[in-house]
């Protein structure tokens, strides 16, 4: 699975992007699709993630109940919606996946195969 992440840029707090990730490979159905972030000076960590076969989504403490992470099969595209963004959101956004038909969503780098290369967002006071 290829990844291409899009949709970054500079907003002001309080604003809203939508992060888009597109996949190609045969398996983007069957995987499950993550969001993580860097921002400067820190490690990557968690945002979201969605399995794709149902359940809750699952998210980081700090953009929960701002942020929906969703997925398209049919166009092999999995999105972030920010909203309500906040300086602290500044970082370089990455989607990533795990292996083909692992189910369980994971919150660490580690469990995930396939990166793809960043997009920033830059979120000013």
């Amino acid at each position: 699975v290829q990844l291409q992440a899009c949709g970054g840029g500079l907003m002001q707090a309080g604003g809203s992007l939508r992060l888009s990730c597109v996949a190609s490979g045969r398996t983007f159905s069957k995987n499950v699709m993550g969001w993580f972030r860097q921002g400067p000076g820190k490690e990557r960590e968690f945002v979201a993630a969605i399995s794709w076969v149902g359940g809750t989504p699952s998210y980081a403490d700090s953009v929960r109940g701002r942020f929906t992470i969703s997925r398209d099969n049919a166009k092999n595209t999995v999105y972030l919606q920010m909203n309500s963004l906040k300086p602290e959101d500044t970082a370089v956004y990455y989607c990533a996946a795990r292996g083909a038909l692992i189910t369980v969503v994971q919150r660490t780098t580690s469990a995930y195969v396939h990166w793809g290369h960043g997009t920033q967002v830059t979120v000013s006071s």
